[in-house]
């Protein structure tokens, strides 16, 4: 391998499309126009960036950064660990893996191939660790509707941070309304001063819900691991759902339980795609910081 190449694995999360690029050999660091460069090569399209490089805890694997296709950066990518675990269970055998991630260390158990469980951290409330713009004594609901006030066509979400900012509407049907045009408008109102993931949920049972979710930074993709995270611990604090509950997004099904210690503890699968080596020279890659 020259030092310009560098190995990458195109896989998907329940059609969730992640692309694992490892630096932890090299010195450099991909800027926010690298990765929109990357978004737009054919074959290599994503949702979600999992940027790997040489981790700073000891016992942790690698240390990640998350890019989104415009380039902006995300805290979480609940399918993306899951891949990343996954790629690193092949690579080196370990069935018990930690993660470093502007999150927290996140930990990973990959017992066997099909199926994969990663923490995801505990979930913050606080309207100021959301963050929202203003406060909000209770975020089992905030003030926010779209439409005319007296029939919205979205009102009252749930509002929590799992490592991303998220807003929950509560639906019906999350058919019903059309999220390629309302999620850009809600995810960047001003009450979310870094922008939020905004998803449609319809409790089924206590412990079934239906989810679809427009990413920050990304668009409407086919599973947000995050928001599933998300929408789970806002039901169960509404008392809508137990802890453990199935998640069934566009893509599949994923596993969401709340530990008994808060933390968040997402299960399910991935499909590897393919696999490579990209040049960083044609990405005009900088070196990282001392």
């Amino acid at each position: 391998m020259t030092a310009h190449l560098v190995p990458y694995r195109k896989m998907n999360g329940l059609g969730n499309e992640i692309l694992i690029v490892d630096l932890r050999a090299s010195s450099v660091v991909l800027s926010a126009a690298q990765a929109q460069t990357l978004a737009s090569r054919p074959g290599l399209a994503f949702d979600q960036l999992m940027a790997l490089h040489r981790p700073g805890t000891p016992g942790s694997a690698a240390r990640i950064t998350i890019y989104n296709t415009d380039g902006s950066q995300a805290g979480a990518c609940g399918n993306g660990m899951r891949c990343v675990a996954w790629a690193e269970r092949e690579a080196t055998g370990r069935t018990v893996l930690a993660f470093e991630t502007a999150a927290g260390v996140l930990a990973a158990q990959v017992p066997d191939m099909r199926r994969i469980s990663v923490g995801m951290g505990k979930p913050r409330f606080q309207w100021q660790d959301i963050p929202l713009d203003e406060p909000f004594g209770d975020t089992r609901y905030i003030e926010l509707q779209i439409g005319p006030i007296d029939k919205p066509v979205l009102h009252s979400p749930s509002v929590v941070n799992v490592g991303n900012p998220h807003a929950i509407f509560w639906v019906d049907d999350v058919d019903a309304h059309d999220l390629g045009r309302l999620g850009p408008m809600l995810e960047n109102h001003p009450i979310f001063p870094e922008r939020a993931n905004i998803s449609l949920a319809h409790v089924t049972s206590p412990d079934t819900i239906r989810l679809r979710t427009w990413e920050r930074g990304a668009g409407l993709t086919l599973a947000c691991g995050s928001a599933a995270c998300a929408a789970v611990v806002c039901a169960a604090r509404l008392k809508h759902t137990g802890r453990s509950v199935v998640v069934s997004l566009p893509g599949g099904d994923l596993t969401i339980t709340w530990e008994a210690d808060d933390g968040i503890t997402m299960t399910g699968p991935v499909t590897p795609e393919t696999s490579g080596q990209l040049d960083l020279a044609t990405l005009s890659a900088v070196s990282a910081p001392t």
